[in-house]
């Protein structure tokens, strides 16, 4: 199916060509972007190990995670949120540009993976609701490529949104760990492995990774990681 899937995105790359979707230029490296914009993507190379909060100099433990660790082990998160990457996340997550999150996760592909992985990737779900909305979970489709590309099992069937929440994007950081506070459970009868990666596309604070790592752990989960495609620059969680 690989070879297959190869050769098709071969043919489609022959009869229509990529072009970049930032500035219309011809596409590079087989992405919908050039070489210039994709270098312009902002990686987070410098960091806190245990959250990503993007820092002058990289650290084991920024100083929040001193004082307050989060509920997971570690973060890959390997780009910050800004420009033009937040432009790409935009129309990939609320204007149906599929394209765009086939760029961003190739790109994420390419970039240093962790050096442990996990038995499992769990993308974080959409309410029902949400997903017949917007028709597809973006967490969904930026983890089936990963866990292809690096031979972990995906399941997005094991968190489930139990009720509707308002959108994180338009809360403060307190108000969004109450707004997710209960909104998620583990499938009943799931099997759990002991080492979980939670994925998203964004982290901002930090409250929706934080409350399924929460929920996992009260499950049996042993270690749980988060992986986002972005960390926003934010010291709050």
């Amino acid at each position: 199916m690989d070879a297959l899937r190869s050769r098709l995105t071969a043919i489609g790359h022959w009869l229509l060509p990529p072009r970049c979707l930032l500035c219309g230029d011809a596409g590079h490296d087989g992405l919908d972007l050039c070489r210039d914009c994709a270098a312009e993507l902002p990686r987070n190379r410098s960091c806190c190990a245990r959250c990503a909060l993007p820092l002058a100099l990289p650290a084991a433990l920024c100083g929040r995670c001193q004082r307050h660790p989060p509920p997971w082990q570690a973060a890959w998160s390997p780009f910050r949120y800004g420009w033009p990457l937040d432009r790409l996340e935009s129309r990939f997550k609320f204007s149906r540009e599929l394209a765009a999150g086939r760029s961003l996760v190739a790109l994420w592909q390419r970039e240093a993976r962790p050096i442990e992985l996990p038995a499992l990737i769990v993308p974080v779900p959409l309410h029902r609701g949400r997903l017949r909305q917007r028709g597809y979970n973006q967490a969904l489709e930026l983890a089936r490529p990963l866990a292809r590309a690096f031979g972990v099992s995906l399941r997005h069937d094991l968190l489930l949104r139990t009720h509707s929440t308002a959108a994180q994007s338009e809360l403060d950081a307190p108000s969004r760990r109450r707004n997710v506070r209960g909104a998620f459970a583990v499938a009943p009868r799931a099997a759990l492995p002991s080492h979980v990666t939670v994925l998203d596309d964004v982290m901002t604070t930090g409250a929706t990774l934080a409350e399924c790592a929460r929920v996992l752990k009260r499950a049996g989960v042993a270690r749980v990681d988060v992986w986002a495609l972005a960390r926003a620059p934010s010291s709050r969680r």
